[in-house]
């Protein structure tokens, strides 16, 4: 899948962490100089899509 580079802010969400999944986020995110928003978009596409035939990004 090819993604375009449109802007981001098509939906904005909020996520609470317990303190020890927030610092483990850091942590990674320090170590390897990416922003957490690049971090958790990455997880996010690595998601697999249902078995049902359709697509999850509409």
């Amino acid at each position: 899948m090819v993604m375009t580079n449109k802007k981001w802010a098509v939906k904005r969400i909020t996520v609470n962490l317990a303190t020890q999944e927030a610092e483990k986020l850091e942590n990674y995110c320090q170590m390897t100089g990416r922003p957490a928003t690049d971090v958790i978009r990455e997880l996010i596409r690595g998601l697999p899509v249902s078995d049902d035939g359709k697509e999850a990004n509409k």
